[in-house]
This record gives C-alpha cells, structure tokens and sequence, in this order.
C-alpha cells in the first residue's frame, strides 16, 4: 500500500513538473528576446530565480544601452541574492553601481554590495578574509555616501565583524596558551589588546596574558626570568587598577605572589 502511494506521488509531482520544464524549455529557445524579457520578469515576480537568471543571461546583450538594461541589472544582482549566493550578488550589485552611477538605486546596490560580503563572512574559527572585506566594503560605503539613512546600519554591521576578528584573535591566543606557547600566547593577548582596546574581551584577555607572562618566566633561562617576572606584575597591576573585583583576582593574586617571591629570590641572588 506504502509503496502504491509514494509512486502515484511521484507521479503526480512529475506530471506537474513537465508541463513546467516544457513550457521553460520553448521559452528559452525562442528568438523573440522582447517574449523572453517578458517571461523572464514573470519568473523574477513569481520568485523563480533560477529560471529568471537563465533568462536574464540571454536577454541582456540584446538589451545593453536601453532603457530597460537598468532594470535588469538590478533583478540580475538580487536575483542571485534572493539564491543566497552572496559572491556572485555583491559582484553584480558593484557592477550595477559602477555602470549606472546616476541611478536613483545606486546607493543601494553600493550597500548591497558590501552587505552580501557581510552575509558571506564565516564562523569566527575559519579564516576571516571575507570578514575584513566586508569591513572594508561598508566603510567605503560610508564614505561614499556620508548622509545615508543606512549609516546606523553599517556602523552595527562593522561592530558585529569586529567582534567575530576579536574572538578570532581571542582564541587563537588561549590556544597557544592551552599548547604552552606561553611567547606566542603572550604575543597574541599584546596585539589584541592594541587592536582593540575596547574590546568586550579585554578583562579576560589580560588575566590570560597574565598567566601566560607567569608560566613563560617560569620556563625561561635564568638571565631572562627576572625580566618576565617583571612584565608579569606590571600586567597585573594595570590589571587590578582595572579590574579590582574581576572573577580572576584569585587566581591572579596566586601567581603574582609567587612571581613576587622569585623576583625576591632572583634580586637576593643578584
């Protein structure tokens, strides 16, 4: 019975489907481009974009310097968005930008450009190349257009990217940490906090910092440990200037005394 059914299903969907792709198929095959303009729009209305786009690519050089290109354009680059394919989108939304930059939708193809490169920046774990252009592409879309209602919205949007480059960097550094690459580790927490001296991140990033500069004097050459200590205190005690009820103040107070005692001990020797 179960299978009686699923195959007068199949049959059903197919007996719908061809009709479709036949239709499709004498459209796209027809020489009437003004038709396949026609039909080709009908598609993009009826959010069809597959079949929209493979229209729009045949009629577009007929229609290059009319006045209907402009709006083909402009359904050509959201077509592929409303597809979610975000690189091919934010390069025909540029396109549209640079070729009709008199059109009353040029600014918004400029934000769509730098917004598709938004939605196309990955998880902060993988390599964040697309996160700096799409930072690069909404500043430039707010110097380019310095007065836009969209302005609050770019700047959101570059905070958002800015926070995932942080966790990048954040993790990145407790991962050297976590491997004892205490240099490394140490390295990293230093040019976060110089990038982002703001950032959310900075009271755990220094406590780790702090733990790094310990555990790295306490692996170092003895000509170098007195050094390290002392790089160590002088983090913490910004720290705590800070910080004076951070969560980590036990752990710190911890290594800070004992880091106090080998400098006492190295002094003594010294």
């Amino acid at each position: 019975m179960f299978k009686k059914t699923s195959l007068y299903i199949l049959i059903v969907l197919f007996s719908a489907v061809l009709p479709s792709c036949s239709k499709y198929s004498k459209i796209s095959k027809s020489q009437d481009f003004k038709y396949k303009y026609e039909k080709a729009m009908e598609y993009y209305e009826r959010e069809d974009y597959y079949h929209a786009l493979n229209l729009f690519d045949q009629v577009i050089p007929f229609y290059r310097g009319t006045d209907e290109a402009e709006d083909i354009a402009y359904k050509y680059s959201f077509a592929y968005y409303y597809q979610k394919d975000y690189i091919l989108a934010s390069y025909y939304f540029d396109r549209f930008a640079k070729t009709f930059p008199r059109s009353e939708k040029a600014e918004e193809a400029s934000f769509m450009t730098a917004y598709c490169k938004y939605l196309d920046s990955p998880v902060y774990s993988l390599d964040q190349t697309n996160t700096y252009e799409a930072i690069n592409g909404l500043q430039l879309f707010i110097n380019a257009y310095p007065k836009s209602s969209r302005l609050e919205e770019c700047n959101a949007l570059i905070d958002e990217l800015r926070e995932k480059l942080q966790k990048k960097e954040f993790e990145t550094a407790k991962l050297y940490l976590k491997m004892r690459k205490y240099k490394a580790a140490v390295t990293s927490f230093d040019q976060l906090l110089k990038d982002y001296p703001d950032t959310k991140m900075k009271e755990d990033a220094m406590f780790y910092m702090i733990q790094a500069y310990y555990f790295y004097a306490s692996k170092s050459v003895r000509s170098k440990r007195e050094e390290r200590y002392a790089e160590a205190m002088e983090t913490y005690n910004t720290f705590i200037t800070l910080y004076p009820d951070s969560k980590h103040n036990k752990d710190i107070k911890y290594m800070t005394d004992r880091a106090r005692k080998q400098l006492d001990n190295i002094k003594e020797r010294n």
